[in-house]
C-alpha cells in the first residue's frame, strides 16, 4: 500500500498546471524546468525556470507576480527561482500566482554534511573561458599576454593547472592568503591588469576561484568526474518578436551528479536575424523563422531551437488543401503552418520541364523533348519524366563533375593520367548507381596502383595523415575539425586529443613509386600500408591512440588495416554525421538551399532549418541502403520541388523554408552547355592550365566535349572561370562562386563565348532560317523551346515576327542573332527558376 500511495504522490507532482491567462490566450500548462531537481553538497545552487507550454511546446516564460516558496526550508531554501541545498531530504518548490500555486517540482538534496569544492578542470577552466581570459586576444594566445599562458579555450588542462600554480615560483596562486593570488588581484583590478575587470569580488566566477585557492588550489586528477553530456532548457520554443527567453544549461557528469553551469557556458545564436543571445544565455527575437541557440561548456555543445512565426495569418484551409506527394511534403507543410508561411502553387510544365532537366542532368531539353512533355496528356507524366532522367547518360555526366568537385580532381595537383583514372573510377560507380556507403568505403580503403585503381588517387592528394583525416571528415561528414589540430575546436566539441586520435588512423598508409611534379613523367604510384608508424601528439610528445571519432580506441599493435575499423565507423548506418552529410549535399543540388547551410558545415552549432525534414531524409536513405538516386527521386516528385519560384505576398521573406522554388543562377559548366546547345556550336577545351601562367596542350577532350564532361579542373577556359567553376583546391564548397561580378556582364555582352557561337556560318539559327524561310513564328517557336522551353508570348511572337518578316536577306540572320544573343543573356535563361 506505501508503494501505491507514493506512486499517486509522484503522478500528481508531475502532472503540469493549467492556467487560463486571457480570452485571446489559450489555456497553457505552466511547467517548472527542469521538471526534478537533484542537489548534491551543501549550498549547490540551480536556477528554475517558469515556462509557459502549449501542444506541449514551449511558448514562453511565465514572469507575472511569481512568488517561489519551498515546502521544507530546512532541505531547501528558493528566491527568485535559486534553489540551494540547506540539508539532506525530499522537499518540494512551488510557484505561486496571486495566491494560488501553479506549477511545482520535487527537489531533493544529498550530502548536504559536505561543502561542494569546484575543480579546476570542470569549474576553474570552465570560469577562465567564460570570462575570455584563454582566448585568442587574451592569455589564449599563441605567445601568451604579459608573460601568462594559457591554451585556447582550456584545451591543455594539466599545462593550465601548472601555469597558474607553479610557473614564476607560484606567485599567481597563494595558498596561505588566496585573497592576495594574482589570479584574483589582476582580474579584480587591486592590481593593475590590462585585461580590464574580469571577475567582479561579489561575482559567482570570484567564489569558484576563490573557494578552489582556498580549498588548496588542488591539481586536476584522473578520478575528477567527466563531463559527460549538456542539456538545455526549453530544448525548443515559440516566441515572438521582441519576447525574451532564459535558457538554463545542465551538466552530467560521470558520478552522476548533474550541475547548473547556465553562469559558465558561452553562447551563441546560430541565425543572428531571428535571435540574439547575451552572455547570461538571454536571447532576444528580432526577426521571423527559425534559428538556434547553442551552449558551449567544457568542449561540449548543446543546441536549442527557436521559433518565431511570421507576423501574418494563414486560414488552416490552405495548408488542408496542399498537394502532398511523401514525407517532404509532410513535414516541410507542417513548418510552414508553424511559421505562417503561405506555399506557392505547383509551376507550370514549362518551367518544371527545364527545371528538372537542368537539375537533374545538367542540360536542356531539346525543342523536342519540350513539346512531347507539354503535349503529354498524363497525370504522373512528371513522375515519368524524373525516372527516364535518372536513368540518362547525362546524369552519370553530370553527378560525376560533383563527385569530382568533392574529389577534388584537378591536374595540377594530380599526373593527367591519375585524372582521368580516378574521374572514370567515379563515373563507373556513378553509372552502376553504387549505393554512397560502398562508394565512399572504396576510397577511404583504397590500395594499389594510381592508373589501375582510380580511387587511391585520394591519398595522393592528401598526403599527410592530417590532410588525410581532414579530409575525410570535410568530404564524407561535412565536419570541418583543422581547428583542433592546434587545439580544442572553439565551435565543436572535437578535442585536440580527438583530432590527432582520428588522425593517427592514416598513420601507416605509404606510396611507392611517386616522382617529379604533375607535369612530368607518368606518375604512377602505388599505395599500401605497413604494420607500423604512429602519429605524434606534439601537446604530449606521444602517439595518439588511434580512434574514429567519439569511439572507441583500436590497440596500437592491431594489425588491421586502421582504415578498416575507420571505414566501418564511417558508413555504418548507425553514424548519423555520414548520413546527415550526403543527405544535405544532394538536397541542396536540386534545393538551392541546404538544410544546413553552408551545406558542408554540418558542426552541432549549426543547425538544419528543418532538422525534422533532414533527419526523415537521412532516415530514409539509410533505410534503401545509401541509394542516391532512390533519395533524389523523394525530392524530385515532392510538391516542395514543384513549387513555383514567384513570391506570394504571404512567403517573399521566405529564404530557408521552402514556401517556394529559390531561383539560383546555372552553375558556370551547366551555362556554358546551354549556350553550346541553343547555338549547335560546341566549346574546343585544348589547353591545361598549371600555376604560374603555364599552359600546356591536352589531347584527352575530343570535339563535341561538353563541359559537364571535363574532368580536370585545370582545364583551360576564361568562361568557367569568370563564372565561378569550382577550382578544386580545397574539400569546400566556397570554391564554387555563383556572385555576380562586372566581368561577367561584360563577358555576357562583349565577349567572345556567345558572340563568336552566334557567328559561326552553319549553327542552329541558321538552320533555323533554312528550315523556315517564310514561317517567322515556327522559328520563333523552335528557339524559345530550345533556350526557355517555352513558347513565345502573344506580344514577344506578334512583335518578333514582324520584325523577321520585314527583314530581309542578311538583315534576317543578323536580326535572328540578335533575337538569340537577348535570350542568352537573360535572367530567364541564365537562371534555374
Amino acid at each position: 500500500m506505501k508503494h501505491v500511495f507514493a506512486l499517486v504522490i509522484a503522478f500528481v507532482i508531475s502532472v503540469p498546471f493549467r492556467l487560463q491567462l486571457s480570452a485571446s490566450e489559450p489555456d497553457l500548462d505552466i511547467r517548472i524546468l527542469p521538471e526534478k531537481l537533484v542537489l548534491d553538497g551543501l549550498k549547490t545552487q540551480h536556477q528554475l525556470l517558469l515556462e509557459k507550454f502549449a501542444d506541449g511546446s514551449a511558448v514562453g516564460m511565465f514572469l507575472d507576480n511569481v512568488e517561489w516558496l519551498s515546502q521544507d526550508p530546512k532541505v531547501a531554501l528558493v528566491e527568485a527561482g535559486m534553489v540551494v541545498a540547506v540539508s539532506d531530504g525530499a522537499t518540494e518548490v512551488r510557484a505561486i500566482h496571486e495566491g494560488r500555486m501553479i506549477a511545482r517540482i520535487p527537489v531533493n538534496v544529498s550530502n548536504s554534511q559536505r561543502r561542494f569544492q569546484y575543480s579546476f578542470r570542470n569549474h576553474v577552466q570552465a570560469v577562465l573561458a567564460k570570462q575570455g581570459c584563454n582566448m585568442g586576444a587574451c592569455h589564449g594566445a599563441l605567445a601568451g599576454k604579459g608573460g601568462f599562458r594559457l591554451s585556447l579555450r582550456g584545451y591543455d588542462t594539466e599545462r593550465d593547472f601548472y601555469n597558474i600554480s607553479q610557473q614564476h615560483l607560484g606567485r599567481r596562486v597563494d595558498l596561505a592568503k588566496p585573497a592576495l593570488s594574482l589570479l584574483l588581484t589582476k582580474p579584480t583590478l587591486a592590481v593593475p591588469h590590462k585585461g580590464g575587470l574580469k571577475l567582479p569580488a561579489d561575482s559567482k566566477h570570484y567564489q569558484v576561484v576563490s573557494e578552489w585557492i582556498a580549498d588548496g588550489a588542488m591539481a586536476p586528477s584522473e578520478d575528477d568526474p567527466v563531463l559527460l553530456s549538456l542539456s538545455i532548457f526549453p530544448d525548443r520554443v515559440t516566441v515572438k518578436k521582441d519576447q525574451q527567453q532564459q535558457f538554463l544549461i545542465q551538466a552530467h557528469y560521470s558520478d552522476q551528479r548533474t550541475e547548473d553551469v547556465t553562469q559558465w557556458a558561452r553562447f551563441n545564436s546560430s541565425n543572428e536575424a531571428v535571435a540574439t543571445v547575451t552572455s547570461a544565455g538571454v536571447a532576444e527575437v528580432v526577426g521571423p523563422g527559425e534559428g538556434a541557440v547553442t551552449a558551449w561548456f567544457g568542449s561540449r555543445i548543446v543546441t536549442a531551437r527557436i521559433t518565431s512565426p511570421f507576423q501574418q495569418s494563414i486560414d488552416e484551409e490552405v495548408f488542408a488543401k496542399v498537394d502532398r506527394s511523401n514525407f517532404i511534403d509532410d513535414l516541410i507543410c507542417d513548418q510552414l503552418q508553424q511559421l505562417n508561411l503561405a506555399p506557392s502553387p505547383m509551376c507550370s510544365d514549362e518551367v518544371f520541364v527545364r527545371r528538372v532537366f537542368l537539375d537533374t542532368i545538367g542540360v536542356l531539353p531539346t525543342a523536342e523533348e519540350t513539346g512531347e512533355f507539354l503535349a503529354d496528356s498524363a497525370a504522373d507524366k512528371r513522375v515519368q519524366l524524373v525516372d527516364r532522367l535518372l536513368q540518362r547518360s547525362e546524369f552519370v555526366d553530370y553527378w560525376s563533375y560533383h563527385w569530382s568537385d568533392l574529389l577534388m580532381l584537378n591536374g595540377a595537383l594530380l599526373r593527367p593520367e591519375a585524372v582521368k583514372a580516378y574521374y572514370e573510377w567515379i563515373a563507373e560507380r556513378v553509372e552502376k548507381n553504387v549505393p554512397w556507403d560502398h562508394f565512399v568505403r572504396e576510397i577511404v580503403t583504397a590500395k594499389g596502383g594510381s592508373f589501375e585503381n582510380g580511387a587511391t588517387n585520394f591519398y595522393a592528394l592528401h598526403q599527410t595523415p592530417e590532410d588525410m583525416a581532414e579530409n575525410v571528415s570535410q568530404a564524407f561528414l561535412g565536419l570541418s575539425i583543422g581547428c583542433a589540430k592546434c587545439h580544442n575546436h572553439p565551435l565543436e566539441k572535437w578535442t585536440n586529443d580527438q583530432y590527432y586520435a582520428f588522425a593517427n588512423l592514416f598513420s601507416r598508409v605509404r606510396a611507392k613509386g611517386w616522382g617529379g611534379d604533375s607535369r612530368n613523367g607518368d606518375g604512377k604510384r602505388t599505395l599500401v600500408t605497413v604494420s607500423s608508424g604512429e602519429l605524434i601528439q606534439p601537446r604530449t610528445g606521444k602517439a595518439q591512440a588511434p580512434a574514429a571519432l567519439d569511439q572507441p580506441a583500436i590497440g596500437y599493435a592491431d594489425p588491421t588495416d586502421r582504415r578498416q575499423h575507420l571505414a566501418d565507423w564511417l558508413v555504418s548506418k548507425k553514424n548519423g554525421l555520414f548520413a546527415r552529410s550526403i543527405t544535405n549535399r544532394v538536397w541542396s543540388k536540386y534545393m538551392g538551399v541546404g538544410l544546413v547551410e553552408e551545406v558542408d558545415d554540418m558542426r552541432a552549432s549549426n543547425p538544419a532549418s528543418n532538422e525534422k525534414l533532414l533527419a526523415a531524409l537521412s532516415d530514409y536513405l539509410t533505410e534503401n541502403d545509401f541509394n542516391l538516386k532512390a533519395l533524389m527521386r523523394q525530392i524530385l516528385i515532392s510538391q516542395a520541388y514543384q513549387r513555383s519560384s514567384q513570391p506570394l505576398p504571404q512567403n517573399k521573406d521566405d529564404n530557408r523554408y521552402y514556401s517556394r522554388y529559390y531561383p539560383r543562377r546555372l552553375m558556370a559548366e551547366v551555362m556554358l552547355d546551354a549556350v553550346s546547345s541553343v547555338t549547335a556550336v560546341s566549346t574546343t577545351f585544348n589547353k591545361i592550365e598549371f600555376p604560374g601562367a603555364d599552359i600546356r596542350d591536352t589531347d584527352f577532350y575530343p570535339a563535341g566535349t561538353r563541359a559537364i564532361q571535363l574532368y580536370d579542373s585545370a582545364v583551360r577556359s576564361y568562361f568557367l572561370k569568370t563564372f565561378g567553376r569550382n577550382q578544386r583546391r580545397i574539400t569546400c564548397e566556397c570554391e564554387r562562386s555563383d556572385e555576380p561580378s562586372m566581368v561577367q556582364v561584360l563577358h555576357l555582352s562583349n565577349g567572345d563565348t556567345i558572340n563568336s557561337k552566334l557567328a559561326v556560318k552553319d549553327n542552329r539559327l541558321q538552320q533555323l532560317l533554312d528550315a523556315y524561310p517564310e514561317d517567322a513564328v515556327s522559328l520563333l517557336e523552335e528557339l524559345f523551346l530550345s533556350g526557355l522551353s517555352r513558347q513565345p508570348s502573344q506580344q514577344e511572337q506578334a512583335e518578333l515576327s514582324k520584325l523577321l518578316n520585314a527583314a530581309e536577306g542578311d538583315q534576317k540572320r543578323e536580326l535572328l542573332e540578335d533575337i538569340a544573343w537577348g535570350m542568352m543573356s537573360s535572367r530567364e535563361f541564365l537562371f534555374n527558376h
